[in-house]
C-alpha cells in the first residue's frame, strides 16, 4: 500500500511540476509584455505635458508601433495556454489586458475622437473577440479599459485647458457623457466592473466643471452655425 501511495503522489508532484513550469512561461511573457504597455502609457502621457498636444499624431504612431510588440507577446501567450483553458490562467493578464484595452482605446479617441470597438481594440493586441475562436479580450476586460478611459479623458480635459485649448474640453465632455449613457444601458454583474462603473459619475462631473469653469470664464468657444447650402 505504501508503495501504491508513493506512486500515486509522485504522479501528484509531475501533474504539479507541469503546472508550475507552465505558470511561469506565461509570467514571463506576461513580463515582456508589461513592458511594452509601460512604454505605450509613457509615449502617450506626453498629452498632458505643455505641447502635448501638438504631437498627439506622433504618439498615437509611436503607440501603434509599440502595439506590433504586444501583439507578438499575446501570440506567444496563444502558443503557450492550452487549448479551452484561457480562464483557468486568466489572471495573469486579465489586469495587463485591461489596461492595454484602456490604452488602445485612448489611442483611437486621440486619432479619431471615437469610440474604439472591442474589434479594434483586439486587432491592436493580436486576439480574437469570441472565447470560442481561442485566445481572446474578454468583454468585461474591454468595458474596463474603457472605464478606465473615462478617467484619463477627464485629466486630459483639465490639462487641455492649462495647455491653452478650450474647444477640446467640449469634445471630451460629449464623449464620456455617451460613453456614460452607453453603460447606464447594462445590467453589471461583475463587482469589479460595477465599482469601477460607479466612479464614472465623478469623471463626467470633473469635465463638466471644466466646462462650466470655461464658460463663466467667458472661454467656452461658440458654436458655429451650420453654413447654409442655398445661394
Amino acid at each position: 500500500m505504501p508503495s501504491d501511495m508513493n506512486t500515486i503522489f509522485a504522479a501528484f508532484q509531475d501533474h504539479i511540476n507541469v503546472e508550475q513550469d507552465l505558470r511561469e512561461e506565461i509570467r514571463q511573457v506576461n513580463k515582456d509584455i508589461d513592458q511594452k504597455t509601460r512604454e505605450i502609457q509613457t509615449t502617450l502621457q506626453i498629452i498632458h505635458h505643455e505641447g502635448g498636444l501638438l504631437k498627439i499624431s506622433e504618439c498615437c504612431a509611436q503607440s501603434r508601433k509599440l502595439f506590433l510588440d504586444v501583439k507578438s507577446g499575446f501570440s506567444k501567450l496563444s502558443s503557450i495556454v492550452p487549448e479551452n483553458e484561457y480562464y483557468r490562467f486568466h489572471d495573469h493578464w486579465r489586469f495587463g489586458m485591461q489596461r492595454l484595452a484602456f490604452l488602445g482605446a485612448l489611442t483611437v479617441y486621440l486619432e479619431t475622437g471615437q469610440m474604439a470597438m472591442i474589434e479594434e481594440v483586439a486587432q491592436l493586441l493580436g486576439v480574437t473577440t469570441r472565447r470560442e475562436e481561442g485566445f481572446h479580450i474578454d468583454l468585461e476586460d474591454y468595458l474596463m479599459g474603457l472605464l478606465q478611459l473615462a478617467s484619463e479623458l477627464a485629466r486630459f480635459a483639465v490639462n487641455s485647458v492649462t495647455n491653452g485649448d478650450y474647444k477640446r474640453p467640449l469634445h471630451v465632455s460629449q464623449f464620456v457623457a455617451e460613453l456614460n449613457s452607453g453603460f447606464r444601458l447594462l445590467n453589471l454583474k461583475n463587482d469589479g466592473l460595477r465599482k469601477r462603473f460607479d466612479a464614472l459619475k465623478y469623471d463626467v462631473k470633473k469635465i463638466e466643471e471644466v466646462v462650466y469653469d470655461l464658460s463663466i470664464r467667458g472661454l467656452k468657444p461658440e458654436e458655429k452655425p451650420e453654413q447654409s447650402s442655398s445661394t
